[in-house]
């Protein structure tokens, strides 16, 4: 198992109590190019990235016509998110061309801004169709749930993150068979994952969105393999500070959120209290769906040594 983030104790709105996967990503159109949305803690007063991120996306998406599809985004993470205090979605419509739209996205809380994204949409084409070939790892259903180990490990901590029972994720072990052997210097992890409930077929914007928001689950703790073992929750404490800073997707092929997905990660280069990892999306039949690379802060904690940026 990988280290993730569980959230912190449930704060107004922060959506610690779901009734489905597509809350979290619901926003608020204000007016013309301006949504509010809320969003969890990742860690304590923190707001979960991925899901910033992907309120962004979704306010993005929602100025451009359905017929566009999101093909890539951007994005930088500038300032930590309250995730006390609704965040507000500014986009301006930077580019509307034949086959390529552009948006940019500024996310604001208390008048600064602590996230922005570039994302560009296209109308579908037809073209030459090659993929890297997915690796031969066992399926989800060949594999433990970590939820089983973090309930009886930690039941209160459990019982107070509903937001991660919204989702499933299945952890292939680093010497299960068929793994491609692990480079020297070269950090590796395969996640399965899927939304915990249906989405609604229609509406693939929120696919990309649901997408997004799993993807910066575990690309930061694929940096620091070789510094903490690996985890779900935080019964432990942690020996390494991480931030995501940046994040980037490309979107190939058609997909589903709510079908497991395998999140093929590798982390190349950790430097300068830097990591960065990157990683491929395969679908069950082993269709190359998406790629995803991130920089992370990455720093161990010593005594005396503050864990911000």
């Amino acid at each position: 198992m990988c280290r993730v983030t569980a959230p912190a104790a449930p704060t107004p709105g922060s959506a610690t109590e779901l009734g489905s996967f597509a809350e979290l990503l619901g926003i608020e159109e204000l007016e013309q190019n301006l949504f509010r949305g809320h969003c969890h803690a990742g860690a304590p007063l923190r707001a979960f990235g991925g899901q910033v991120a992907a309120q962004a996306l979704t306010s993005a998406g929602r100025t451009v016509e359905p017929e566009r599809r999101v093909h890539s985004l951007h994005g930088y993470f500038l300032r930590p998110g309250d995730p006390r205090r609704p965040i507000v979605y500014q986009v301006d419509r930077a580019r509307d061309g034949r086959s390529y739209a552009t948006r940019r996205v500024s996310a604001v809380q208390r008048g600064e801004v602590i996230f922005t994204m570039s994302a560009s949409f296209k109308l579908p084409e037809p073209a030459g169709d090659r993929q890297r070939t997915m690796p031969p790892v066992p399926g989800p259903e060949e594999l433990p749930d970590p939820y089983l180990a973090w309930q009886r490990d930690a039941p209160e901590e459990f019982a107070g993150a509903a937001v991660f029972r919204a989702l499933e994720m299945r952890f292939v072990p680093s010497g299960a068979p068929g793994l491609p052997p692990e480079l020297p210097g070269v950090p590796q992890q395969f996640v399965w994952l899927r939304t915990g409930g249906a989405l609604p077929a229609d509406d693939p914007l929120l696919q990309v969105c649901a997408l997004t928001y799993l993807s910066d689950l575990t690309l930061a703790s694929t940096t620091a393999l070789h510094l903490q073992p690996h985890r779900v929750h935080r019964v432990a404490e942690p020996r390494v500070a991480l931030a995501s800073l940046d994040h980037a997707m490309w979107f190939h092929r058609p997909f589903r959120a709510d079908e497991w997905l395998l999140f093929a990660q590798r982390s190349p280069s950790a430097a300068d209290g830097r990591g960065l990892a990157m990683g491929e999306f395969y679908d069950r039949g082993g269709v190359l769906v998406a790629s995803a690379v991130q920089e992370t802060l990455l720093r161990e904690l010593r005594p005396g040594r503050a864990p911000g940026r």
